[in-house]
């Protein structure tokens, strides 16, 4: 039996749909490989998210979000391990085929951790105010793809 899924303060909302976001590029990775699509153009594609939404979204976890916890916290620490070992994934050249599959693997960890464990245990320990100053702090924005080559389809 599935444990039934938390519901996630309207502060951490605007993260997990970028959590989503994360997950499709996975599955974006994936969905290229099973076409045979040449590893450069979807690196290209890999790339472009990187830069323009995980980026960002790891500066806002890391100032904003990962400090409601003590710095010391195990939780964070693989967190930002974590954050850590997807940048210097994107920064590798050479072997795209290697690399996509382990930036596959591991961002799919990754988010699922945050989303199952991580947050859920911020969301118990933080105060009303610091999901408020969140709250002001990121505001949602729509989604905009990069739909130049859409390999995936």
């Amino acid at each position: 039996m599935q444990p039934k899924p938390q519901k996630r303060h309207k502060a951490l909302q605007p993260l997990s749909r970028e959590h989503h976001h994360g997950l499709l590029l996975s599955w974006k990775i994936r969905s290229g490989f099973s076409k045979d699509i040449e590893p450069e153009r979807i690196r290209v594609y890999a790339n472009w998210f990187y830069e323009n939404h995980l980026i960002p979204h790891f500066e806002i976890e890391e100032a904003h979000i990962f400090p409601i916890l003590d710095a010391e916290n195990d939780l964070i620490k693989r967190a930002l391990a974590d954050h850590r070992r997807l940048k210097r994934l994107f920064e590798e050249t050479g072997d795209d085929v290697k690399t996509l599959n382990r930036i596959e693997e591991k961002l799919d960890q990754h988010i699922r951790f945050e989303e199952r464990v991580l947050f859920p245990e911020i969301q118990k320990i933080a105060t009303e105010e610091e999901l408020l100053q969140i709250e002001k702090i990121h505001q949602p924005e729509a989604f905009e793809d990069n739909l130049t080559d859409e390999f995936w389809k």
